[in-house]
């Protein structure tokens, strides 16, 4: 069978697998495994033989899964996952919004941009959107609701201040673009920076404007904060603040490479919420329990997209289209937009490991072949599944934060919620499309 056919029928089969509501992690696997195996069963021009393809196909799955899970840089995984849900029990990320909430709630709408800023920080020490949507989620939106906040502004602005997770490092995403692409983790979390920085002063503003002009959705806080409450509250920042000088500050530093740096923290959060009575032995083990559980699924995820990009790498379809695409004399501009317009488009309807792991064998050869920073691309990529998070019909974060959020928040109103929010993407995506320095500033004054 040729090459080029058999890849079409199996990447057309894991499509339809997906639209059956198949995990794309079986989508990914099966169709890898049962391409290799006809690969090397049905050589073009030859009869179909089994017995041949047995040895080669398992030889491969096995050498494949054993070096892709012993890859050093996928520890960082559940390091970063488990400091997450560490900080959620010990109350780290409870304080960040309390402490907050003291300090912002004389502004308009000071609760939403309170909720905004507390994403930014927990995303600044777990890198993970789905938890940060869902710790703050139960945090700030009830929260929001009994001072009267609509229920539009109180869940949009946590469902998007929770994308913040993708972009500002560590980004569990950028982690795993980074083992994919044979990029470095430390360049695209420096990278990350600026642009993290804009989106989340954008939402801010856009919190302020959508205030100005529906005062109605954010009454005044019927709350007074004396200076001793306010010095208080400073004071309950010091283990964020701590946790976010080991991450970024580490890193940028050259003091701990991003593993070092992902499991010194989390050994700080143990200690800081066992230290501060916060962190019982009860929460410590739920936390393990769900870090377990959601690295695992990260984990399948990745290793059937690995042996999926094995197999396109085989049938060298990649070549193929990219040879195509040059021969039309397409620029990179041109190029570009049209991956932009189909990031967008399939961010609709698949998650965000899902959409990176499916696209970037397709993607990144293609970049490299016009010559474009890969890192630059990284964070274009990144900035995009960060929109399809909160994009209708799928936005996960949405369905995330319907899931915790009082009655009176329905999925209808978090997305009319969010909608206010991706204007103020797209004109941050526009940003950093036009103007590359703004992600790789940071990692050339670095050196790296």
């Amino acid at each position: 069978m040729e090459p080029l056919s058999l890849a079409a029928l199996m990447l057309g089969a894991a499509l339809v697998l997906l639209v059956l509501r198949v995990p794309i992690a079986y989508c990914l696997g099966l169709a890898a495994c049962t391409g290799l195996f006809l690969f090397f069963s049905w050589r073009p021009g030859m009869e179909f033989m089994p017995e041949r393809g047995i040895r080669p196909t398992l030889s491969l799955i096995g050498s494949t899964t054993y070096g892709f899970v012993h890859s050093f840089p996928l520890s960082m995984i559940p390091l970063f996952i488990g400091l997450g849900h560490v900080s959620y029990k010990a109350r780290i990320t409870t304080d960040l919004f309390d402490a907050l909430r003291v300090w912002l709630t004389r502004l308009p709408g000071g609760l939403a941009i309170a909720s905004v800023a507390g994403c930014g920080g927990f995303s600044a020490i777990t890198g993970s959107s789905v938890a940060c949507a869902s710790a703050m989620g139960r945090i700030a939106v009830p929260e929001m609701l009994r001072q009267g906040y609509s229920p539009r502004l109180a869940s949009g602005s946590v469902a998007a201040g929770g994308t913040l997770g993708s972009l500002i490092p560590p980004s569990l995403l950028f982690v795993i673009y980074a083992i994919f692409t044979e990029q470095s983790v430390k360049n695209l979390f420096l990278a990350g920076i600026i642009p993290g920085i804009l989106s989340l002063a954008g939402f801010i503003v856009t919190v302020l404007v959508w205030v100005k002009l529906r005062p109605a959705d954010a009454p005044p806080a019927n709350e007074t904060f004396t200076r001793a409450d306010r010095i208080e509250a400073i004071g309950k920042l010091w283990p964020v603040a701590l946790l976010l000088v080991v991450i970024v500050g580490g890193i940028y530093l050259g003091i701990f490479t991003p593993t070092e740096a992902a499991a010194v923290s989390l050994s700080l959060a143990v200690v800081i919420g066992a230290l501060r009575g916060t962190l019982t032995l009860k929460g410590f083990w739920e936390a393990i329990d769900i870090t377990v559980r959601q690295t695992a699924m990260i984990f399948v995820i990745a290793i059937g997209a690995k042996l999926f990009v094995s197999f396109i790498s085989l049938t060298r379809v990649t070549p193929t289209i990219l040879d195509w695409i040059q021969a039309t004399g397409a620029d990179p501009f041109t190029v570009i937009v049209g991956l932009v317009v189909f990031y967008l488009v399939i961010g609709m309807f698949l998650d965000s490991i899902g959409i990176l792991v499916l696209t970037l064998p397709f993607t990144v050869p293609l970049m490299e072949g016009y010559g474009l920073d890969l890192v630059w691309f990284g964070v274009v990529v990144i900035k995009l599944l960060e929109i399809g998070l909160i994009t209708p019909p799928i936005g996960l974060n949405v369905f995330v934060i319907k899931a915790c959020s009082p009655p009176a928040v329905t999925l209808e109103k978090v997305f009319r919620g969010v909608a206010w929010f991706l204007l103020l993407d797209a004109v941050v995506l526009i940003a950093i499309l036009a103007f590359p320095q703004l992600s790789l500033f940071i990692p050339n004054a670095a050196g790296v």
